[in-house]
């Protein structure tokens, strides 16, 4: 898989900037069929970081529903959390 796919976007919420500033660990929405070893990759290559721990999850996607008919709202989506050393960061979640 080409490094530009395996990212989608970030993920910038308030508990995402918490996570960043204590932790150092930022968060991606990623390509549904990419493993931990290409995230990891993708990261190094497009921000030129270290990365120490990555950690996945899939999250399902959410129906809502209208009378009797049930829709998706939001569809199914991967989340990787991505784990820096103290002194790297990435210049996109400091805003």
């Amino acid at each position: 898989m080409d490094i530009y796919s395996v990212i989608i976007r970030p993920i910038v919420t308030e508990k995402t900037n918490l996570m960043a500033a204590d932790q150092h660990q930022f968060t991606f929405e990623v390509h549904m069929n990419a493993n931990k070893i290409e995230i990891k990759n993708a990261v190094e290559t497009l921000f030129e970081v270290d990365v120490l721990n990555v950690n996945t999850s899939i999250l399902p996607k959410k129906r809502g529903t209208r009378g009797r008919k049930i829709y998706v709202r939001v569809p199914a989506l991967k989340k990787a959390i991505v784990t820096l050393p103290a002194d790297q960061t990435i210049a996109l979640f400091n805003v």
